[in-house]
């Protein structure tokens, strides 16, 4: 039976209180509950304004995230749409799946609950309620398990690099420390007159030509490619890679990478102008070592590289600033065997979570079409 939303849900954001991100704490009584992708976004130790009907279905009007919260609760500071049911014999969870169906199009950070107010909910007897949530509930376990074990996997490296060569951003081990600029080549791509117009990119060709999208904080994404020909990439003079070099985004979400390796299946790959090439002095440095240091070293380097303008960026000036550990070469190499060990592993999960995901999609459409 479909319903429309608005006899479903009732909008009582309005009976919660809203918290500014200068108010959270790293832990407290109370979790904080935003718009954004993590599921608790800070704590506090208020008692006052308490949203304690419970539980509950949040929206972000602009991320269109929904969350199932079964906790008392704050509000984060802006976008957040609390929903309660106005019907009897609803189960909450089954909610949840019901409305993170919903098709709502992404319209940029504007706000997108107009479009959830028109939705129909589909909403079958108590009991199938129950047994559809159950079904979802033990699949997400599987996401979240996959997720959990790849966090503990990148807790390992970490730790190993710890170990065996001290904190990167205070060098605890007194290492010896050239400028970024000093270990690798930094690329610039072609941004002069030659660089693509948009009608000239296109869904298959010869030459890959990186967006935002395939560049992300987990190395390269392929999901969403556009192409250049081989006469716009003859023409290009700088931004081509090499194999063994690695990208750098450094506009917008700065400090991602990625690592062009040999197993990569793309033979001509072009940079766009919010990303660097970084091609390492391997006498001194070895790639992977110099990506993990890195992603240990982004928090500082985000920190001191903000500026008021709206769109982050890591400038090449800025990267003269920034330290790098040298440590033996050899040691390097050993490190970087670790890592390699662990993508292995971290290759298996992903397998495991894709096949789990995929179960996802399919009962989510089997269930709400």
């Amino acid at each position: 039976m479909m319903i429309a939303f608005s006899d479903v849900f009732a909008d009582v954001t309005k009976q919660g209180t809203k918290l500014q991100t200068s108010e959270y704490l790293a832990s407290g009584k109370y979790p904080i509950i935003d718009q954004g992708q993590d599921d608790i976004a800070g704590y506090t130790d208020r008692e006052d304004g308490l949203f304690t009907d419970v539980p509950a279905i949040i929206f972000g009007d602009h991320t269109r995230i929904v969350k199932y919260v079964d906790m008392p609760f704050f509000l984060g500071a802006d976008g957040v749409k609390v929903l309660k049911a106005t019907i009897p014999d609803v189960d909450y969870r089954y909610l949840y799946y019901a409305v993170s169906a919903v098709k709502i199009p992404n319209t940029g950070y504007n706000r997108h609950f107009k479009w959830l107010k028109e939705a129909q909910i589909s909403l079958p007897d108590l009991s199938t309620q129950r047994r559809i949530a159950d079904t979802l509930d033990k699949v997400s376990e599987g996401i979240g398990l996959c997720g959990r074990m790849m966090d503990e996997l990148d807790l390992m490296v970490k730790a190993k690099f710890g170990e065996m060569f001290g904190d990167p951003t205070g060098n605890s081990f007194n290492l010896s420390v050239k400028p970024m600029t000093e270990v690798c080549e930094i690329i610039d791509g072609d941004r002069g007159k030659n660089y693509p117009n948009a009608d000239e990119f296109s869904d298959e060709g010869y030459c890959l030509f990186l967006n935002a999208k395939n560049v992300t904080a987990s190395g390269f994404n392929f999901d969403n490619c556009m192409y250049i020909t081989k006469e716009k990439d003859d023409i290009l003079r700088k931004g081509k890679l090499s194999r063994g070099d690695v990208v750098l985004t450094t506009r917008g979400t700065i400090g991602n990478l990625a690592f062009y390796t040999s197993d990569i299946p793309y033979e001509h790959m072009r940079i766009n102008s919010g990303m660097v090439i970084l091609r390492m002095n391997r006498k001194i440095i070895n790639e992977v070592f110099f990506i993990e240091q890195f992603k240990m070293l982004l928090d500082d380097i985000k920190q001191k590289n903000a500026s008021g303008s709206a769109q982050p960026q890591l400038p090449i000036s800025a990267m003269r600033e920034i330290n790098i550990l040298l440590p033996d070469i050899e040691q390097q190499k050993i490190f970087s065997e670790f890592v390699a060990k662990s993508n292995k592993s971290r290759l298996t999960l992903q397998q495991v979570l894709s096949k789990i995901e995929l179960e996802q999609k399919v009962l989510m459409q089997k269930y709400f079409g």
